[in-house]
Order: structure tokens, then sequence, then C-alpha cells
């Protein structure tokens, strides 16, 4: 049984603990680390490691913290390279190419966003579940069977942004870039159509624009969609 817990998420920094029971792992490390650990109530020594989609610092903020309290971080080596950290415990993840950490094999996957070498991660436990972690990518070119999770990105839809824009509130540059680099609204439906959702519990929609988005309106057109159960973070 997988367990999810938001200790953040959105632009401010995104940070979230995962576990099936026996390996707990955090995903994203993008608020200070003391944060980290006064959020899981100073129960950090059993974390078994790190994932880091890629180097923005809404996403690796507690990176240096989490090295030196003796946790493994694990990254591709364009985002290794980027964070600029030599430290033995980061461990670098090449994407396609599997990987067991504890009782979870995890599959990083590429991602579009304006990074150096931004990954997704499926990850699967030895209970048969699937959890799909995917932020800040605009565009998903993989489907994937038998997901019982599923973590993703819903950052703005079109039509607030037309709006913000229309108003002055947001920079037409700033539409350019989100149109490359994050998930719309529009697109997360579009990815859930494409992917076998029979097995799924829950979707988690991650990484919502402070300015752009609608909690209530993307939760309840999601859960339209699917007739699951969805949960805004």
């Amino acid at each position: 049984m997988i367990r999810i817990e938001a200790l953040a998420s959105g632009s401010k920094g995104n940070a979230y603990l995962v576990t099936d029971g026996q390996t707990p792992l955090l995903l994203e490390a993008g608020i200070p680390f003391k944060e980290i650990r006064r959020k899981m109530n100073f129960q950090t020594s059993g974390l078994a490691g790190c994932l880091i989609s890629h180097e923005h610092q809404d996403h690796t903020k507690g990176v240096g913290d989490i090295l030196k309290a003796g946790i493994d971080v694990y990254m591709s080596p364009g985002t290794a390279q980027a964070i600029g950290i030599r430290h033995h415990r980061i461990k670098t993840v090449q994407p396609k190419r599997q990987f067991k950490l504890g009782t979870w094999t995890i599959l990083p996957f590429d991602v579009q966003h304006d990074a150096g070498d931004p990954v997704g991660f499926l990850m699967a436990n030895k209970q048969g579940d699937k959890l799909l972690f995917a932020t800040d990518t605009y565009y998903i070119r993989y489907k994937f069977p038998g997901l019982t999770h599923i973590m993703v990105e819903c950052n703005y839809a079109k039509d607030i942004l037309e709006q913000n824009i229309a108003a002055g509130r947001v920079l037409v540059a700033m539409k350019k870039r989100l149109l490359r680099s994050h998930f719309s609204l529009e697109n997360v439906k579009e990815f859930l159509k494409a992917n076998d959702l029979s097995k799924v519990q829950e979707i988690w929609l991650i990484h919502l624009s402070d300015n752009n988005s609608d909690e209530a309106r993307f939760k309840r057109e999601i859960q339209e969609l699917t007739g699951k159960m969805v949960i805004v973070a």
C-alpha cells in the first residue's frame, strides 16, 4: 500500500513523502531540510533516499543539508552537473534504466522542461503498486500500464492564463515559458485519457500555479473525467 504526503507543493517549493510501508522516500527537496524535518515530526533518519526531478531551486533548495544528513540523493547526470554539488551521496541515474531502492524498483524517464536533464519517475513496489511521479513538464510521451497512483503537475489552465495576460497580471513572455515547460490542465486531461486508469486508486494534482490555477475547478474536472479520487496538493 502506498501512502503519499505533500510536505510542500508549488512555485515556492516542492517536497513529497512517499512510502510503501517499508521504504520511505522523499520526492524533491525544494524547501529547507529543517522544514522537511519539522513536517515529518523529525522522523527523517529512516529515509532511504531522495529523488530529484531537475535542478531548479523550488525542487533542490534542501539538497545540501539532506546530503549532510547522510541521505543519498538520486538525480540525472545533467541535473547533478547543473546543481554543481560534488558529494559521494549524489547517485546519478539514467532515463529508461531502472534501479532498486529498498523495496522500490524505480524507472526514470525523460520529460519536457526548461532544465538540463529533467526526469520523472515510475515507482513499483513488491506488492504490485505502481506510482507515477511527473512534474515540471508540458508533455509526457509515454504510456504507463498498471498504474495505481499518479502524482502529476497540473500547473495552469489556458483560459485562466489568457485572462491574466489580458488583465496585465501575467507577462506575455511568461506565457511562452509556461507553454513549453509546465503541464496545463488541458494536457493533463489528454495524458490521463491516453492511459489505462482501471487500477488507479488516487490521482494527486501537484505544483499548481499561484496565479493561473483554480484548485476546486481542477479537482472537479479531473474527478469528472476519471471517476477517481483526486487530491490537490
